[in-house]
């Protein structure tokens, strides 16, 4: 039973990794032969991207730029937590 898990969890990371990544929750693309070849490709390009040890595209982003509240936090120098959920922990 303990092997079952192993592999789902690493097949639920990789759909995970697919969703949220790569984009592939929506399809732009018309006619499921279209959205076939997309996710092809972009398994292909995952896969290539795995074999060579660079980092996820992900990773490479640029920081989202801060909001005028954040902004006004670190004016004052006013710490801001990673996560406003733990506030009133």
């Amino acid at each position: 039973m303990g092997r079952a898990i192993a592999a789902r969890s690493g097949v639920e990371g990789t759909v995970i990794e697919f969703a949220h990544g790569h984009g592939m929750r929506r399809c732009r693309y018309r006619g499921q032969k279209k959205a076939h070849i997309r996710h092809v490709l972009t398994a292909i390009a995952v896969n290539i991207e795995r074999l060579s040890g660079r980092t996820p595209a992900e990773e490479t982003l640029t920081p989202r730029q801060s909001t005028a509240f954040q902004n006004y936090l670190d004016q004052r120098e006013i710490p801001r937590p990673k996560s406003w959920r733990t506030l009133g922990s």
